[in-house]
């Protein structure tokens, strides 16, 4: 497919119409800038003969709007709405009036109370009117209202559309005012409109989502022949909201259709008018909910493992940078994740931690998420330093103090007797190591590390100790973690003396 597709962002009128508490002038043009930031190039910004502030913000748009945007208001089919809507837009470098009427069996008999021929000449004359009240490189869109509620007079509602063609309509909107029917019907219907008109007209489609399909109507709209998509920033609007312009994006990208906006903005903008519209974002929203990113099933988690990094996820349906949200996708805990998630988890947060252990203290953290839900990052800290560094069994350190150079006195409990020895070595490790040894336990240290948590909080920055610790023929990983590098090793000693027992 060779069309491109136009975004025309109806957010300041029909997304703002909507909120509990309107937007002002100011605001209206933080939104504005906002759009012109996304690249967005046809934008609808209010019905100035719904007052005089709505006018003036109108006519105020008008003026910053690039030279390369074109700049819409809404008008009824009526003198005075036209003529109001002209003087809003007369300074845009690509000034539009879009007009609208009802064409639905139940809008004609109980709203408008007129036949469809009656308003057939009422639209044909608001947009021959429109037409020449505008300059020569200026547009006139007409709407079809409840076209969606069309079926079963469509072949008048046709008729009447080719006759505002005619008349000088640059565009054809057909929205989908309320959602009542599954995507396909209302998509045939727009194949009908391309059939009658074909290239004599832009057709745009403009859908609420009363039933929670307003992008995949919007989405397959396009490939039956709209081109202008209109839509709004988070979905905002009346009832369920339009049309959500960052879902419309996304799909068409994936379908391999080049989206004219950028979209790394996306994130930025969807938390800009949440907080401006006083909604919410929800948590399991498509794109720019919280959890959009996130899994938690074992077997989810795994494959997001194995295929992150990758230019497609196994797990998700869009490259998190793609939106501009930098945070990537999110491995959270609970009792229905496994190994692949623990050992994420914990790699994420800072805390050293093996594959290995992941098997070994998955069921111990399965056992805490059943009880608690999904671990928090105090959760996880705190079974760390309780489950990974502090291992139980017959050995118990007492003290271990330096007396001079190279000699350390070390005291502890092995099966509950009390021992005291003192080890000598080149530093505390080897001290402690050659004191074991001297009452029969000998231990190799095979692998050391040791690493920083907080470090960038001095006072807070504590030493986390990973050793690998032989006897025999048996070798195990042993943690610990104070906010004393000496105490920390030697901890970890005698973690790794209890690991050795069981």
């Amino acid at each position: 497919m060779t069309n491109q597709p136009i975004f025309y962002d109806t957010t300041l009128r029909d997304g703002n119409q909507a909120l509990k508490r309107p937007w002002n002038h100011n605001e209206k043009e933080i939104i504005f800038r906002q759009l012109l930031a996304l690249g967005i190039k046809v934008i609808e910004v209010g019905f100035p003969a719904s007052g005089e502030m709505d006018f003036n913000t109108c006519s105020s748009l008008a003026q910053q709007a690039p030279q390369d945007v074109t700049v819409s208001v809404l008008a009824r089919a009526t003198k005075h709405d036209i003529e109001q809507a002209a003087l809003a837009v007369q300074h845009a470098s690509k000034p539009r009036i879009h007009t609208f009427i009802a064409m639905n069996p139940l809008g004609l008999e109980h709203v408008l109370q007129k036949d469809i021929e009656t308003v057939t000449d009422i639209a044909v004359n608001a947009v021959r009117y429109a037409k020449s009240l505008l300059p020569a490189n200026g547009e006139v869109e007409f709407s079809v209202e409840h076209f969606g509620d069309c079926r079963e007079n469509l072949p008048a509602v046709l008729d009447a559309i080719e006759k505002v063609v005619e008349a000088g309509a640059d565009v054809i909107n057909l929205p989908n005012t309320v959602e009542r029917f599954r995507p396909m019907d209302f998509i045939r219907m727009v194949e009908k409109v391309h059939e009658r008109i074909g290239d004599k007209a832009q057709i745009s489609v403009h859908c609420h989502n009363d039933l929670g399909m307003a992008t995949a109507t919007t989405v397959e709209s396009f490939f039956a022949g709209a081109t202008q998509l209109e839509t709004t920033l988070n979905g905002i609007g009346e009832r369920c909201g339009n049309t959500n312009m960052y879902e419309v994006a996304v799909a068409l990208y994936n379908s391999d259709i080049h989206v004219p906006l950028r979209m790394n903005k996306f994130y930025e903008t969807a938390q800009l008018v949440s907080q401006m519209a006083n909604i919410p974002i929800w948590e399991k929203a498509p794109l720019m909910g919280s959890d959009s990113l996130a899994h938690r099933s074992g077997i989810h988690q795994n494959g997001a493992n194995k295929t992150k990094g990758l230019k497609k996820g196994q797990y998700i349906a869009f490259s998190p940078d793609l939106i501009g949200r930098y945070d990537g996708e999110h491995i959270g805990f609970t009792g229905q994740s496994g190994k692949s998630a623990l050992f994420d988890v914990f790699q994420k947060s800072g805390y050293p931690f093996t594959m290995e252990e992941a098997v070994k203290f998955l069921p111990a953290a399965k056992k805490l998420a059943d009880e608690k839900g999904e671990l928090t990052l105090s959760d996880l800290d705190r079974f760390y330093r309780t489950e990974v560094c502090h291992v139980t069994g017959p050995f118990e350190l007492d003290s271990f103090e330096r007396i001079s150079q190279g000699k350390y006195a070390l005291s502890f409990y092995k099966d509950g007797r009390f021992c005291e020895v003192i080890g000598r070595g080149s530093g505390p490790i080897e001290s402690c190591v050659t004191a074991l040894a001297s009452l029969g336990v000998a231990i190799a240290i095979v692998k050391y590390e040791q690493q920083m948590l907080n470090d960038k909080e001095q006072e807070s920055a504590e030493a986390v100790t990973m050793m690998n610790i032989r006897q025999n023929d048996k070798e195990v990983v042993a943690r610990a973690i104070n906010r004393s590098t000496t105490r920390s090793n030697i901890h970890a000693i005698f973690n790794g003396l209890n690991l050795l027992q069981k």
